[in-house]
């Protein structure tokens, strides 16, 4: 089965030739290298470029044990790139591999990885592309230890408008299959409720934890795992480090202080796990440091952490939303508006998220239902109080038409949110 990921490859396309060095980052099994190795592959391959012309290293492979090296990773890919008239595309699938812990941890030791890169660079017959499933030590270091030319295409879980044609069935069905599962792309070869939960419970357990632990030397992986259950139980809810720290100790869970939950948090981002919406004051127009909201980057990775046991569709939802906006390429906020009461107090109201890219901007409003006035009311309060001429939208779960009310505000089903592409301009 081909899954297409027409945007991502899209992307490479254009950036084929651009004199800087590609980095495919992502959460680990979300696609990257089936976009590198197949699907960019074949393009390439479909273009007229050669086989022996393109250079394919996948360094979490035995077979190219001997290239973690990054000295006899140069001299192979040197070897290799024998016409200098001729132009070579070099792929080198999870580069992490040939970066020492020692690299990592100390700013003041070059990673040497990346003066290969710059070296081959250089050479100017090779166009590179590499990949990633940790953004500490690509795509944070990218601009400085690339001097500017590296270039990032982060690869996220399967969309639902990818994910829908691969699956089939109607929409409904394909919304309870993603929704409950996720976008993880194997998930889609996996048969059976009990194998899809078997293989994101392991997904979980011996790659994401696991790789965290040996990433950042975490001696016990309890306190990591109770967290990102603690983040998968409230997303859609405010929360910070010291909520999360008293959460813990309230459970009885000794020795997880404030600080150490403030690293965590970090390392997650740093993995791709979770994603941070920080608050934005509309009115005021600022950013608010602290309560924030987590969300995974795939909603089955969520539910496997807890067992399958809090299937909320309201807050998988908002989830959902926020990732299909981070997908479209948003810089996605949670908005807060402030308002006054009669009686003269004052009180912050949400908007579910503020979607800016470039001079484009949305506010999105996710509820899964909307029964009747009263809870249409609840919902636009905070999209009404806004005063800009910015587009206000609420998403809901039912398939009902798209419509526009007497606020002005559009109301669209989460179906064709997720499917039309260009659903926040209808």
């Amino acid at each position: 089965m081909e899954i297409k990921r027409n945007r991502y490859l899209e992307k490479l396309v254009g950036r084929m030739n651009n004199g800087m060095i590609k980095v495919i980052t992502g959460i680990r099994r979300c696609g990257k290298t089936y976009l590198l190795f197949k699907l960019f592959y074949d393009y390439l391959i479909n273009s007229g470029v050669s086989l022996e012309d393109v250079i394919k290293v996948s360094l979490d492979d035995e077979d190219f044990f001997e290239y973690t090296d990054p000295h006899k990773l140069y001299e192979y890919l040197k070897s290799r790139l024998t016409d200098p008239g001729k132009k070579y595309y070099v792929f080198i699938d999870e580069a992490q591999y040939a970066i020492t812990r020692e690299e990592m941890k100390n700013p003041d030791i070059p990673i040497r990885l990346y003066g290969v890169l710059n070296g081959l660079l250089r050479k100017g017959n090779a166009d590179i592309y590499v990949t990633g499933s940790n953004s500490k030590f690509l795509s944070t270091d990218i601009l400085t230890e690339f001097r500017g030319r590296g270039d990032e295409v982060h690869v996220a879980p399967l969309s639902f408008s990818e994910f829908f044609p691969a699956f089939g069935g109607d929409r409904p069905e394909a919304w309870r299959e993603y929704s409950y599962y996720g976008g993880m792309p194997h998930i889609l070869s996996e048969k059976g409720d009990e194998a899809k939960s078997s293989y994101l419970y392991r997904l979980n357990k011996e790659i994401y934890i696991r790789d965290i632990m040996e990433r950042y030397k975490i001696r016990s992986g309890a306190g990591m795992e109770e967290l990102m259950k603690v983040l998968a139980s409230a997303i859609g809810s405010l929360t910070n480090a010291q909520k999360i720290s008293d959460t813990f100790n309230s459970k009885g869970i000794k020795g997880v202080t404030m600080p150490t939950v403030a690293d965590y948090l970090v390392y997650l981002q740093e993995s791709f796990a979770v994603q941070k919406a920080d608050r934005y004051d509309i009115k005021g127009r600022k950013y608010i440091s602290t309560p924030a909201k987590y969300y995974y980057s795939d909603i089955g990775l969520r539910n496997a952490l807890l067992n399958f046991r809090q299937y909320e569709e309201t807050h998988i939802m908002e989830n959902i939303i926020y990732n299909e906006l981070i997908y479209r390429g948003f810089n996605v906020d949670v908005g807060v508006v402030e308002s006054r009461s009669e009686d003269g107090g004052r009180k912050q109201l949400e908007v579910d998220f503020v979607a800016n890219k470039g001079n484009r901007r949305y506010y999105i409003q996710s509820a899964f239902a909307l029964p009747d006035r009263e809870k249409m009311a609840q919902e636009q309060a905070s999209l009404i109080k806004i005063q800009d001429s910015f587009k206000k939208i609420i998403v809901v779960g039912s398939n009902t038409p798209v419509w526009r009310n007497d606020q002005g505000i559009l109301i669209m089903n989460i179906y064709d949110f997720l499917l039309n592409e260009k659903s926040l301009d209808l």
